[in-house]
């Protein structure tokens, strides 16, 4: 603390009980997510409708299934120092408004050029919100609950995608394709009159940017009454500022770069596995004598592990998370290698394929939660933000990586091999974030920094 009377938010809110009002927070970040992932895996099971009702090529949907990649990773990019700069709570609602809009616009879509247009700004809005919403929810958690709770919350994602494809399989036959679009736009612009009335502004970033007091009091107030008798308020850092640098300038200095740059390596190198796998797995398996129903029903196990990402925050909050995270790509390289000499035993496959899902979806999971953990509220959300902007362009090489590799001929096992390689450079890229930067134990007492008012 900066004074014996002045009330540092970070310990306040490690002492106090997690309360009704964090839970609510909790909420409305979660269904952020939950929505994320529905409205991002929106278009690929509409995919097959606007073959049949548009009579367009597989080939030309390209353009349409990867424009969203490329918003995720520009809002992405552009929201982390915006929220910086702004708040939170008006980078989310925002970001919400913007996905909500452009998905509803795309349910009115006469043509694959306006479809591609709205589902890039569709990707803007969504690639906003994910990062925004793990800073917030973050910045309003008890040191002991913070990986656990972040990562409980990125869990929306896969269960969004999966709520969404049993949703589609309903609503297709009955009202159409528009319908799923019609319904991924109407849930956020709720959501988002949701989040305008409830949703706190983060009262770490309120301390950092020296708003009145009386509004922080108010805040906290609904964590603990005895927030209310506090006369000022400090805020205190598990990793120290960079001579008064916000934002960029502060993740990019030189006592960031080479953490930012592993990080964003990481996430880079886990999208590369999951977007090489989701994309092309039901594929290498036919070809390798899987019988094509049962080889689109083995591929369908590999995302549905990601909320095993709850347990590897629960470690995080004990243990070194840069460690628990490498050791999760580690044996997520050794299953992916598992599946490619598992092709003649389908038995075999079935538990690498999920095993690998599991190991693969939780340890990526668990980086949001990472990186928002190593920078300080002044960089956080550009911290989260950017992680997540370079990493989606992982996903678009992993889209391509199996396709160039089928082209020169790799065997099934070659292949798989070839994409293990992902999974070790991840790792690595941990150790030497780990090396340049060594994570503070658990529970350790952080440097008070930033006196509020």
């Amino acid at each position: 603390m900066q004074d014996r009377q002045s009330v540092d938010v970070q310990s306040f809110l490690n002492e106090h009980r997690f309360s009704g009002f964090q839970w609510m927070i909790f909420g409305l970040c979660f269904l952020i997510v939950l929505l994320d992932g529905f409205d991002t895996a929106a278009i690929g099971f509409i995919a097959p409708s606007l073959v049949k009702e548009w009579g367009v090529t597989r080939p030309a949907l390209a353009p349409v299934l990867s424009a969203a990649l490329f918003g995720l990773a520009f809002g992405a990019l552009s929201s982390g120092p915006l929220a910086d700069w702004l708040g939170r709570k008006m980078l989310l609602v925002a970001s919400v408004l913007v996905f909500g809009i452009a998905c509803m616009g795309s349910s009115f879509s006469q043509s694959l050029e306006q479809l591609t247009a709205l589902r890039f700004l569709t990707g803007l809005g969504l690639g906003a919100a994910m990062p925004n919403a793990v800073t917030l929810m973050s910045e309003y958690c008890p040191d002991r609950l913070r990986a656990t709770l972040t990562n409980a919350m990125f869990c929306g994602f896969p269960l969004g995608a999966a709520f969404g494809g049993f949703l589609a399989a309903w609503l297709i036959p009955q009202f159409g394709w528009r319908s799923v679009l019609a319904l991924g736009g109407i849930a956020p612009l709720v959501l988002a009159l949701a989040m305008l009335a409830m949703l706190p502004e983060s009262v770490r970033f309120m301390v950092a940017r020296a708003r009145p007091v009386e509004k922080i009091r108010a805040t906290l107030a609904r964590v603990s009454a005895s927030a209310a008798s506090a006369p000022s308020f400090s805020l205190s850092e598990s990793r120290p500022s960079s001579a008064g640098k916000a934002g960029i300038a502060l993740v990019l200095s030189r006592q960031y770069l080479v953490g930012s740059v592993m990080l964003w390596l990481t996430y880079f190198m886990g999208l590369v596995i999951f977007y090489a796998l989701i994309n092309w797995m039901p594929i290498l398996f036919k070809d390798a004598g899987v019988e094509p129903r049962s080889a689109t029903l083995i591929a369908a196990l590999f995302p549905l592990g990601g909320c095993g990402a709850v347990l590897f925050g629960w470690l995080m909050d004990r243990f070194n998370g840069n460690k628990i995270i490498a050791l999760g790509y580690l044996v997520t390289a050794a299953l992916i290698w598992l599946i490619g000499q598992a092709a003649g035993n389908v038995g075999s496959l079935v538990v690498v394929v999920f095993l690998g899902g599991a190991f693969m979806n939780t340890a990526q999971s668990s980086l949001p939660a990472l990186a928002a953990a190593f920078y300080p509220t002044a960089g956080r959300a550009t911290g989260v933000s950017w992680m997540l902007g370079f990493g989606r362009f992982g996903g678009i090489a992993g889209s391509f990586l199996v396709a160039e590799l089928s082209r020169r001929q790799f065997t099934f096992t070659e292949i798989f091999t070839v994409v293990t390689v992902p999974g070790v450079i991840a790792a690595l890229a941990l150790v030497v974030k780990q090396w340049a930067h060594p994570e503070p134990a658990p529970g350790s007492v952080p440097r008070a920094e930033i006196a509020g008012h």
